[in-house]
């Protein structure tokens, strides 16, 4: 009967969706099975927190995602409130129960073997724009540094001599990126046809710069990448961003400190870098069960 009535009042009072009532409906009529099948003395009004969180770790159990346990709890309370409203509940027996929280997904990144045939190949011209646009991919993937702090690099940024980049990231918090020889000489040929196209520019002047001679726009590099990945992999997201996973990814798997790759991200705390030590470990259990015999 509670049931009917709040199905009628989400009908006709609040004027929901036939999907989104049947949706209600059948969580609601999930949990009375399952209470009925706790104990068959158990009704609307005598369901406590325990088997409201019983119901939830059954769930759990049976391998449901937290976002659809999320959204049954979520039925659940709109009906408690519903009966609280019309004082035929005295006490919401949801009240104080947290759902389960939403598990992150853990970072993409793009392998190894793809980058070196993305870099090592013929996809970029020898022209400016070649030169240009293979920096940048490179940039991405050998220093880590987040889209706004590529777009936002100035001539004096790059120290050649010291061969660090100064970035400017979160909270116009600086912090010191090194490269290696492979970047140091990439650095030098974009400069040398950058500075044949447009003459020297200021110290201030962008580093990075559209056929025009402006700063290059966060839509224009975004798709920059987002074109290149595409020739090399299948990965349905192709972003700086999977750049900068895949740069940390990289140096995990080769024995990076995670100390030292917590600075070079620019972090702030080390649990959030630690969600790429979760990515390595399930590549190797990925490898694990496809090489030993009784995975």
């Amino acid at each position: 009967m509670w049931v009917q009535s709040f199905i009628e009042y989400l009908k006709f009072e609040r004027n929901y969706s036939d999907k989104t009532v049947r949706s209600y409906q059948d969580d609601l009529k999930a949990f009375e099975a399952f209470y009925k099948e706790l104990d068959d003395a158990i009704d609307w009004s005598t369901v406590d927190r325990d088997v409201v969180r019983e119901w939830m770790m059954r769930m759990m159990d049976a391998g449901m995602a937290s976002t659809s346990v999320n959204r049954k709890l979520s039925a659940l309370r709109s009906f408690y409130k519903y009966l609280l409203k019309r004082g035929w509940m005295a006490e919401d027996p949801l009240r104080g129960l947290s759902g389960p929280k939403k598990k992150k997904p853990l970072p993409v990144f793009v392998k190894e073997s793809e980058m070196n045939r993305l870099l090592d190949g013929h996809y970029f011209g020898d022209d400016f724009f070649g030169k240009r646009d293979r920096l940048i991919i490179d940039m991405f993937y050998s220093t880590g540094v987040r889209l706004s702090e590529l777009i936002g690099l100035n001539e004096q940024d790059v120290d050649f001599y010291g061969g660090v980049i100064k970035v400017t990231g979160k909270r116009n918090k600086q912090r010191i990126v090194p490269f290696g020889a492979e970047l140091d000489a990439a650095l030098k040929a974009y400069l040398a046809v950058k500075t044949e196209m447009f003459g020297k520019m200021s110290d201030d002047a962008a580093f990075f710069v559209n056929a025009k001679g402006c700063r290059l726009s966060r839509t224009a590099v975004w798709r920059m990448v987002r074109d290149y990945l595409a020739q090399v992999t299948t990965l349905k997201k192709r972003s700086p961003h999977v750049l900068r996973h895949t740069f940390a990814t990289s140096m995990l798997n080769h024995h990076a400190d995670l100390e030292v790759l917590k600075e070079l991200l620019g972090h702030e705390s080390i649990s959030t870098t630690e969600v790429y030590t979760h990515t390595t470990f399930e590549e190797l259990k990925e490898m694990y069960n496809k090489a030993h015999p009784r995975a």
